[in-house]
């Protein structure tokens, strides 16, 4: 097996494009845009609890990327820089150069830079720091929803879920309809394009990475509102609908934004080609009151409302 330094050198160390000091010092050095916020956030997959044993080591670089440009994403920044923080359980050169691939694809298609990070021998675990910009003021964040607001989100929630459900045996998927989901799940595709469209047109924003009753409830715990959801195409009981409601992993984007821009968050979504759909309105009801109905209006009570990492 490689040394850590080898690994290092031989696998995660690429050109950068907009970095001062990348991959090999002590520290990194990069110079932000002028007049631009920096965005930082860090993510967390552990073995076992965010992915499978088993899954393939490639969609795995993939996605231990992609969930944390997904926070930038939903702030409406421009991923930059990343760091990664790897915890190995003495790997094959063959399993780390798959993961190397999966982990640059990403990097490449995002336009970004690894500048650094650090290997050590244990559980398998990764653990990103992302850095991104945003223009001085122009940053989404969770606590602009205001009652009225409509409630949207992005492609297609719960495929991950279900694609989850479908290896773990709960439920049998076919064709095409196993394969979207099983790609949601290993191969999300964060929303960064719609995040940077809704700079000015959203009054709040978050990924969903816990559900989307559980993401939906922290803006309306940091808004101070409550809301009423009303989805189209809801299925019945059972474990699609939980998939849809209380299933993470999907990484679209849930925003609010005021009904006056309703027709330029469907032209966003056009221009895109992604689908975006109203699923409900902020309310000046009790704070953090979430209502959900079925197609008819009627008022459901779901078992689950999403993912709790202490539950």
């Amino acid at each position: 097996m490689a040394s850590e330094f080898e690994i290092i050198a031989r696998y995660f160390t690429r050109p950068t494009t907009h970095t001062t000091l990348g991959v090999g010092d002590d520290g990194a050095l990069i110079a932000p845009t002028p007049g631009q916020e920096m965005v930082i956030s860090t993510d967390l997959l552990v073995e076992g609890t965010h992915f499978l044993a088993d899954t393939d080591a490639e969609a795995l670089g993939w996605k231990t990327l992609a969930v944390n440009i997904s926070d930038l994403a939903a702030m409406g920044a421009q991923p930059r820089w990343a760091l990664l923080a790897a915890v190995l359980p003495a790997p094959t050169s063959d399993w780390i150069e798959a993961f190397a691939r999966g982990f640059f694809e990403c990097a490449n298609r995002y336009d970004i830079d690894l500048i650094g990070g650090d290997t050590t021998l244990g559980p398998r675990a990764f653990c990103v720091t992302i850095l991104g910009e945003a223009p001085a003021g122009t940053a989404l964040r969770r606590n602009g929803a205001q009652a009225g607001d409509s409630i949207w989100v992005s492609g297609w929630p719960g495929r991950a879920a279900l694609g989850l459900a479908h290896l773990q045996g709960r439920t049998v998927l076919t064709e095409p309809l196993q394969g979207a989901c099983l790609s949601a799940l290993h191969r999300p595709q964060p929303r960064v394009e719609l995040g940077l469209a809704l700079r000015g047109i959203a009054s709040a924003a978050i990924d969903v990475s816990d559900g989307l009753l559980a993401d939906l409830g922290h803006i309306l715990e940091q808004s101070t509102c409550a809301a009423r959801l009303q989805i189209p195409g809801l299925p019945p009981a059972g474990l699609e609908r939980d998939c849809l409601l209380a299933g993470g992993d999907d990484y679209e984007l849930l925003f609010t934004a005021a009904t006056s821009h309703d027709k330029e968050v469907a032209a966003i979504g056009n221009r895109l080609r992604l689908p975006l759909t109203r699923i409900g309105q902020i309310t000046s009801g009790a704070p953090g009151e979430l209502v959900v109905c079925d197609d008819g209006g009627s008022v459901i009570t779901p078992e689950h409302r999403g993912f709790d990492h202490f539950e």
